[in-house]
């Protein structure tokens, strides 16, 4: 790590010899993935696009000059380069380097950014506040090939391409977004990395039908009349040229010297400009190269042989989910799933394989991907979308317009609800109860453990009107399993009855719950103690809520902020009698692990045992 380690900011790669920067981009490549599999992380395409973050800070001048990063699945290479290498060890920890572009973690960091799409239009906006502050600095975004598929990425181009503005777009293509690209945008690009290039042709016809003194002049005049009609059969980048950009490319993306030179001519170029770059998913790492949707995102693995060095022991939700969907697909053929890029994450690979005619996969288009559903639901068909917690809140009108006032039957699987661990404030599933709770005719569920995801799941398809299910990322088991009881509409579940305290626990808090019983009957308090699974989140059971109130005490749990959730909703039902929450804060909470973001927000069972006994007036402490 010799070049490395003289590399402590833009200013220092600058003075290496271009001769030295291939071997830089493979000391960057081997850091990266030492370091990946021992943390987990965004492996593939941070491999991909270590020579375009070189050549971008040894042309350009951060942080004057803005780049702006789309997502944070291409930022490892930027972050080494700007004085990070040293404490690269502690991506994804607690306290440690953030797995995406965090501007409070270093002033190369331009604008935040962990959900796709989102660098066009932040970089517009600099370049026009740039503008209108009289500053001549650069501004560039760096946004991938599957995050075109984003209507707001669509809109930023239109708005820049019209804008006039100096601006530089960058777009990595590496085919990939988290799985393969889909669409006509896509098709669109995979053309222009094939495609023969139009000024060598024009110019080689021009010499050709120049040297016909007759036929040369009239073929010349029919060709000058009807150019624009061939520049679409001829041009590469017509599209983006057609937006208001000047194109340039395709240009190899491993390329260092063809990077750089490109980067510093289009640099001074007025107006704005987009420079296609091919770049290969996984570059440097044979498994990630052949295998890039398994390494786009991984937990910790060995270099050797790609496996996970933790094997799982149980299902998670996610399995479940999986299994199950499988299996109404064959009972029920109305049923199609529907993902936004993540076909592996949300467990519908084998959907897919068993039923590639249902399955549709809409890439990174949260939005189009729920009202495509409410138009499917329409003509009879049974759709469910599968969207992390995280992504779901892109779609928030599409559910309230599109599915709920139409009250139609579109199922919303909500994978990674509740805290997730090692990615940070961007991808928190903490916000679904409160962004879905007010919406009219929406039925919420949230299953304590895969056997009550299962019977969910089952009657979601058979109820008339929208049904959500939130389930984290977590070992779907709880203490409490147990044969489920048939799913009632609107129905809570008692899973230990008692006579002064009631603990009312949502979805995976139940696990926890049962820990803090067991500890509660250690201290003699337990024969008192009431356990309720609420199983929907809305509406309320009416009957739990009138059992309720004779209780002394009542604690609610839940993996969600308290303005909006559960608990803050059944005080409300109750008139106001005192329900103690635990809850997440209203905070966003860091980078950590599952243990630690529960502990972080008073939901692991130390800190719930000792708010209890305070107050209940106990006086006691575990």
């Amino acid at each position: 790590m010799n070049l490395i380690n003289k590399v402590n900011s833009p200013r220092d790669l600058k003075r290496l010899k271009i001769e030295q920067l291939t071997p830089l981009a493979e000391e960057i490549r081997k850091l990266i993935l030492t370091t990946v599999s021992q943390t987990g992380g965004h492996l593939a395409s941070n491999l991909g696009v270590v020579e375009l973050a070189i050549a971008l800070h040894y042309c350009l001048s951060s942080p004057q000059d803005k780049i702006v990063w789309d997502v944070g699945h291409q930022c490892y290479p930027h972050k080494i380069l700007t004085g990070r290498a040293a404490e690269f060890n502690t991506l994804r920890k607690y306290e440690g380097l953030s797995g995406y572009i965090k501007s409070s973690e270093s002033p190369h960091d331009s604008f935040d950014v962990g959900h796709s799409s989102t660098s066009l239009s932040a970089a517009l906006g600099m370049a026009i506040g740039r503008d209108l502050q009289g500053s001549s600095s650069k501004v560039a975004a760096v946004i991938g090939d599957g995050s075109l598929t984003s209507g707001l990425a669509l809109e930023g181009l239109n708005n820049i391409g019209r804008s006039d503005t100096d601006i530089m777009v960058f777009l990595n293509d590496n085919q990939m977004s988290i799985s393969e690209n889909v669409g006509a945008l896509s098709r669109y690009l995979n053309d222009l990395r094939s495609a023969p290039s139009y000024i060598s042709a024009k110019r080689d016809a021009k010499r050709f039908l120049g040297g016909i003194p007759f036929a040369g002049r009239f073929t010349r005049n029919f060709i000058e009349k009807t150019k624009n009609q061939l520049k679409y059969l001829l041009l590469p980048g017509v599209l983006f040229q057609e937006l208001g950009f000047k194109y340039y490319g395709p240009v190899d993306g491993h390329d260092l010297e063809q990077l750089i030179s490109v980067v510093r001519n289009v640099k001074n170029i007025s107006g704005p400009v987009l420079v296609h770059v091919i770049t290969k998913k996984g570059k440097g790492y044979s498994l990630a190269q052949k295998y890039p949707h398994k390494f786009h995102g991984v937990e910790p693995f060995d270099i050797k042989t790609g496996r996970a060095k933790i094997a799982k022991s149980e299902p998670t939700f996610t399995d479940v989910f999986s299994k199950k969907i499988v299996d109404l697909a064959r009972e029920n053929e109305k049923i199609v799933a529907i993902t936004a890029s993540m076909p592996d994450g949300c467990g519908l690979s084998d959907f897919k394989k068993h039923f590639p005619e249902r399955f549709f996969d809409v890439g990174i288009a949260e939005s189009h991907a729920t009202t495509f559903a409410a138009g499917l639901a329409k003509t009879g068909m049974k759709p469910i979308i599968c969207i992390y917690s995280t992504f779901l809140q892109r779609s928030y009108d599409q559910i309230l317009h599109d599915v709920c006032i139409q009250k139609l039957p579109v199922v919303l699987a909500i994978d990674r609800a509740g805290v997730v661990p090692a990615d940070g404030e961007t991808h928190q599933g903490v916000f679904d109860l409160s962004y879905l709770s007010h919406i009219p005719n929406l039925t919420i569920l949230a299953p304590r453990d895969g056997a009550e995801l299962d019977g969910m799941l089952d009657w979601a398809f058979v109820h008339d009107g929208p049904v959500a299910i939130r389930y984290p990322k977590a070992i779907a088991s709880s203490p409490y399993s147990c044969d489920i009881s048939p799913i009632e509409y609107g129905k809570s579940e008692t899973l230990v009855s008692g006579e002064h305290m009631a603990l009312v626990a949502v979805g995976s808090m139940l696990s926890t719950i049962s820990d803090v019983a067991q500890e509660l009957e250690r201290k003699g308090i337990t024969p008192t103690v009431t356990v309720i699974n609420p199983r929907f989140i809305k509406p309320l059971d009416t009957k739990m809520i009138t059992d309720l109130h004779k209780y002394d005490h009542i604690f609610t749990f839940e993996e969600n902020v308290y303005n909006g959730g559960f608990g803050q909703a059944l005080r409300y039902a109750m008139g106001g009698k005192m329900v103690h929450s635990f809850a997440v804060g209203d905070e966003f909470l860091p980078t950590a692990t599952r243990e630690e973001l529960l502990a972080l927000s008073g939901l692991d069972t130390k800190s719930i045992i000792n708010k209890i006994l305070e107050t209940i007036g106990d006086g006691k402490t575990p």
